[in-house]
């Protein structure tokens, strides 16, 4: 489900996003405006999952996992 809001943008992000639909890296102002909210959710994920890392240290269960999966190749 998606819901239509209404934004209000400095003339330069809106020359910006207009930029980058016109080059054809995305079809619409809204997709770019969605790629950008899910790439800064992901940050903020991950910032929170660091925080909890360095607060409480490694996880003991999921020692060795890195190891292990830097050494599986990626075509299975």
């Amino acid at each position: 489900m998606s819901k239509q809001i209404a934004v209000r943008l400095d003339d330069d992000l809106v020359a910006f996003v207009d930029e980058i639909v016109q080059s054809g890296r995305e079809r619409s102002r809204a997709a770019v405006l969605t790629r950008a909210l899910e790439r800064e959710r992901r940050r903020v994920v991950a910032s929170r999952d660091a925080e909890i890392l360095a607060r409480t240290g490694p996880d003991p269960e999921l020692a060795g996992l890195a190891e292990h999966i830097a050494g599986t190749p990626i075509d299975g």
